[in-house]
């Protein structure tokens, strides 16, 4: 045991538990309602490597205790199956499985397995038994199997259905030197709603490519559909701070990018009966994150919201934008800018958009939802991060 404790643990990746919702909802959960003698296997890019590995698995929504019949970890390669000669079984307290508790996470036993930076890690569990499918992550943005029976140890992975969701897995964790680790939280735009699916390009993973030489992770505690004030996909950003912020290891900064739902969801197909909020209760919202993060020592980064004239324009939540809506987006952003409330912010309005026409992103950097940013708009928030500031130097 003191061996382990001069061990130096750290967050590398991680992937916010949501609870599923109803039919009521315009989204499908893109996940069965139960899994019955089946495998998931789900990959995720770390960022940084180290000599051992854990996995944590979340029953955050559960009602009844989930049995893990078994798990395991290797290296990724393509459609599911792993590098031979990678794959590792995974432990919980020596024993293959475990039962999590409902409302509980479980970290698996080390493993011994050196990983490099920005690897490619397969992980599966296997689901013995008749198992309700309460906890999972919606935009995992990384194509995800199931398959029939055990199939842990099986380096191809014969898939029976695939999805882009995740389910379980929300925390690897790997034993390096490092500096610790920065945290990005928010909604769709933070977990990567616009970019390219399995190519890893959301603006989380090209601040982990400018991290990772300063040895410091960068974990995305992004959730689609996330909001300041409120509950749906997802709990709100105050309500998970401690699971997904505080409750991670040497943490050395967050930044916060939330509150375009707030004013967008109000009135549309998601939340219809819902009114906007005004300036000031936003402002009380930030302020309470803001309190939170200071009274556990962690440095907050304040970011403002992007523009969206136009979003989803042609769909269902083509009424997602106003002119009235985009006024108080920017009474919050000049907020952000002119309070000083954040210990520094960035400005990714001032980034991604037009500049001939301000209240839209520029054409460069749209996914073409109007919404999102695509792949060269996640690299351009990355890159106007400045690490000086996010890190208090």
């Amino acid at each position: 045991m003191a061996q382990d404790q001069e061990r130096n643990w750290v967050g590398t990746w991680m992937a916010s538990p949501q609870p599923i919702w109803g039919t009521d909802f315009p989204f499908p959960t893109k996940i069965p309602v139960s899994a019955s003698d089946q495998t998931f296997r789900q990959v995720a890019q770390i960022s940084l490597g180290g000599s051992r590995v854990r996995l944590v698995f979340s029953n955050s929504y559960g009602e009844k205790p989930l049995r893990i019949g078994g798990a395991s970890v290797g290296l990724a390669g393509e459609n599911g199956a792993t590098i031979p000669g990678t794959l590792h079984q995974v432990a919980f307290g020596g024993q293959d499985g475990t039962i999590i508790p409902p409302g509980a996470p479980v970290v698996s036993d080390p493993v011994d397995m050196a990983v490099e930076a920005r690897s490619d890690l397969a992980v599966s569990i296997y689901l013995p038994e008749d198992t309700p499918l309460t906890t999972f992550h919606w935009d995992g943005r990384q194509t995800a199997w199931f398959g029939d029976g055990n199939l842990i140890a099986a380096e191809d992975f014969p898939a029976a259905s695939a999805t882009d969701a995740r389910l379980l897995l929300t925390d690897v964790l790997v034993d390096t030197p490092n500096e610790g680790a920065v945290i990005v939280i928010g909604d769709s735009i933070t977990d990567g709603n616009g970019a390219t699916l399995d190519a890893d390009t959301r603006w989380s993973d090209f601040l982990a490519e400018r991290l990772g030489p300063h040895r410091i992770a960068v974990l995305n505690a992004g959730i689609s559909g996330g909001r300041l004030l409120q509950d749906k996909m997802g709990v709100n950003v105050a309500a998970r701070l401690q699971r997904d912020v505080f409750s991670q290891p040497n943490v050395k900064a967050v930044v916060l990018l939330i509150g375009i739902n707030d004013i967008s969801w109000p009135g549309t197909n998601f939340a219809p009966d819902q009114t906007r909020p005004t300036l000031d209760q936003m402002i009380a919202g930030y302020r309470q994150v803001i309190e939170l993060a200071r009274a556990n020592n962690i440095r907050l980064i304040g970011a403002t919201l992007p523009p969206f004239e136009g979003a989803l324009s042609g769909t269902p939540l083509g009424n997602y934008y106003h002119p009235d809506k985009d006024a108080l987006r920017q009474e919050v952003n000049r907020w952000i800018r002119e309070s000083d409330a954040f210990d520094a912010i960035v400005d990714f309005d001032a980034v991604l958009r037009d500049p001939g026409h301000p209240t839209r992103l520029m054409a460069a950097f749209d996914s073409g939802d109007h919404l999102h940013p695509g792949d060269e708009g996640n690299r351009a928030m990355a890159e106007a991060v400045d690490l000086d500031a996010l890190l208090g130097r």
